[in-house]
């Protein structure tokens, strides 16, 4: 993964995927922290982790949504990226290194809340998500994101990664750690 200022040294003939883009796992974290969080703050990486994957697993999040009970339209195009089976259920290797990229840009506070991190957008922060929010590009996934917050935004990272594992068991929980989910 690299930032798309070191991008310029690449060969042009090279394919970019966002995927490989610091910036784009950023963004998507910024707007997830503002949208999907409670004032810009999620208590627990768990908790982020697992917002996140029904954010990027967005038929997975259909799936969830029919066995709750709740009609959600998943708008098609949503952005999605790989994530891996991981101890605590989805997760994506790069967290630490995007997360460290956020606090590094003073767009994020990691403070340490007993045996979880509470992750809270800082003042720059807010204004970051709140400019990515209005921008065009970003319309699908601010609406998917909003109807992730409002139907699984209340429960805790050990109630959703519960509610993964019970209701992907063969997609994520019979997964060998380290594989990719699909």
């Amino acid at each position: 993964m690299k930032s798309i200022k070191n991008l310029r040294r690449q060969l042009v003939t090279l394919p970019l995927l966002a995927d490989d883009v610091v910036e784009f796992h950023a963004a998507r974290l910024v707007l997830l922290l503002k949208l999907c969080g409670t004032k810009g703050r999620i208590n627990g990486l768990t908790k982020m982790a697992k917002l996140d994957f029904f954010v990027r697993y967005p038929q997975f999040f259909s799936v969830v949504c029919e066995a709750l009970g709740k009609e959600v339209e998943i708008l098609p195009g949503v952005v999605e990226s790989s994530m891996v089976r991981y101890h605590y259920g989805p997760w994506d290797q790069r967290y630490y290194h995007v997360l460290a990229y956020l606090e590094s840009r003073g767009l994020l506070e990691v403070a340490r809340e007993g045996t979880a991190f509470e992750l809270a957008l800082t003042y720059l922060g807010k204004k970051a998500a709140t400019q990515l929010e209005k921008e065009p590009a970003f319309a699908q996934l601010v609406v998917h994101m909003r109807q992730v917050r409002k139907v699984l935004g209340r429960k805790s990272g050990s109630g959703l990664k519960k509610l993964v594992y019970e209701t992907f068991d063969r997609e994520v929980a019979q997964l060998s750690l380290g594989e990719v989910i699909k």
